[in-house]
């Protein structure tokens, strides 16, 4: 019984290793590919242009948290109890500004690219597939998930040149 067991899990080792054998991979990072696309740089652009107000708006927030700050530290020791503390509360007035203005700027962003890969995904999923048919490809692996590609299986250049078409 034991040797029939043996001879069985021996044939169906080797057909795992003769099925792995046969399987082709491919590689690709797919966020470099998305983000280095012509469209993900000029949608960078669109973004930067978009916001660029509201960015001036938390650096500004900033600047004059930094400056209350500085004064805080700088003049405390020869102000009275009510000059510090009105000071006090007004820096962490503008340090409470500062952090809606950048959370808000923050989130926004977030969804403005989360729209982004959302509607790159079916250009995306079209190009990955237009690769696994061309290189004769029975699975292609993210990056993420790889410890080490051959740089001809890295399909990550393909996948560019794909998306920006």
């Amino acid at each position: 019984m034991k040797r029939i067991s043996a001879v069985l899990g021996s044939l169906l080792l080797a057909f795992s290793f003769h099925a792995a054998a046969e399987t082709r991979v491919g590689v690709v990072d797919l966020r470099q590919a998305l983000f280095s696309s012509n469209d993900a740089q000029a949608f960078s652009e669109k973004l930067q242009k978009d916001f660029a107000a509201d960015e001036n708006k938390v650096r500004e927030a900033q600047e004059a948290a930094r400056k209350l700050k500085d004064r805080v530290e700088k003049d405390g020791a020869m102000m009275n109890e009510s000059e510090r503390t009105k000071l006090a509360t007004e820096f962490q007035e503008k340090v409470q500004e500062f952090n809606f203005l950048k959370q808000r700027l923050d989130s926004t962003v977030a969804q403005r690219k989360q729209q982004f890969l959302e509607g790159a995904r079916p250009e995306v999923d079209a190009a990955v597939k237009e690769l696994l048919d061309e290189h004769d490809l029975d699975l292609i692996l993210p990056s993420e998930a790889v410890v080490y590609v051959k740089p001809e299986m890295n399909l990550t250049p393909q996948l560019l040149e794909k998306l920006n078409r």
